[in-house]
């Protein structure tokens, strides 16, 4: 069975490494099921095949054959033992030995003569490390020598930067929400004009420009800061204009209860300007208006007078 992936030089004697995909891993996995099916005897149910992961490989791969088998937690209720790797066959000798049952894994040993990474065991230092390599194909792809002095260092810059632009998917937004108790505010709060970047996750371009937030408090009102580190949560993901606006007011709605909440984004888009129609000077805005910004033409009226105000 081919073995597919990244490959990279290991540190293990003259072994090369292969970074199983989780295709390949579902792959294998259906044709494990059934290899476990033929043995076992079609007498029985599929979930009334039950099966035991050899810790730790042997978890993911178990949580895996879920979907058709029964896993259980004490070896000696299984009927199959999993594991993701037979690799010098003491494991498989010691668990069908001391069980009388059989052990059956994703990959044998004698399959190929690299050194497997499953998905599971990748370390944040080697899956950087994966991400740098596939810029380096991009690179290839437009044509480019990565090698060259000026792109050596490219693919780890990018890697920086993507920390940066794709920070919003880390960190819990009910983090943000410090509040402050404030029985007497009841009007209009508005940060107006806040920066902002985004990249949309059709193109992978960026989309800029200025937000303006706000909110009528009931009882309760959030640092200034806030509103900004808010935004900045939803929009630095891939995203579309129009999702950020609804996430924005979903989460001052869930966290704060205001009488209405307000999010309008004023943006330019790389994916216009840069291709496609390549309109220049274009502008989209798009708005999530709700409570008392959406029922109440006078509040509304209000917002829309205190955004343009110049």
């Amino acid at each position: 069975m081919e073995i597919v992936g990244t490959t990279t030089e290991s540190d293990q004697g003259k072994m090369n490494k292969h970074y199983m995909t989780w295709e390949e891993v579902c792959r294998r996995a259906a044709g494990l099921k059934q290899r476990i099916v033929n043995q076992v005897g079609p007498q029985y149910a599929l979930h009334g095949i039950t099966i035991y992961g050899i810790p730790r490989g042997g978890h993911f791969v178990a949580a895996m054959l879920s979907q058709w088998f029964t896993v259980v937690a004490d070896p000696n209720n299984a009927m199959v033992f999993v594991d993701d790797i037979v690799d010098s066959g003491t494991t498989k000798k010691r668990w069908e030995g001391k069980h009388n049952i059989p052990l059956f894994a994703l990959v044998e040993r004698n399959e190929t003569p690299d050194w497997i990474v499953f998905p599971w065991e990748v370390t944040a230092e080697e899956n950087e490390e994966t991400v740098q390599n596939n810029i380096q194909r991009i690179l290839q792809f437009l044509g480019e020598d990565p090698t060259r002095e000026g792109l050596v260092d490219t693919p780890a810059r990018v890697v920086r930067s993507y920390e940066q632009l794709f920070a919003g998917y880390k960190g819990d937004v009910a983090g943000i929400f410090t509040t402050f108790a404030e029985d007497s505010c009841d009007e209009m709060v508005l940060l107006r004009d806040i920066e902002f970047y985004s990249t949309c996750e059709h193109h992978m371009l960026p989309f800029f420009g200025k937000a303006h937030i706000a909110y009528i408090p009931t009882d309760k009102v959030i640092g200034v800061s806030k509103l900004a580190r808010l935004l900045d949560h939803f929009a630095r993901r891939l995203q579309i204009q129009e999702r950020i606006c609804q996430q924005v007011t979903d989460a001052l709605n869930t966290h704060l209860a205001p009488l209405g909440a307000a999010c309008i984004l004023e943006a330019q888009h790389f994916c216009m300007t840069a291709r496609g129609v390549q309109k220049q000077h274009s502008v989209m805005v798009t708005n999530s208006l709700t409570g008392i910004f959406r029922d109440d033409q006078a509040a509304r009226a209000e917002l829309l007078q205190l955004v343009r105000a110049r």
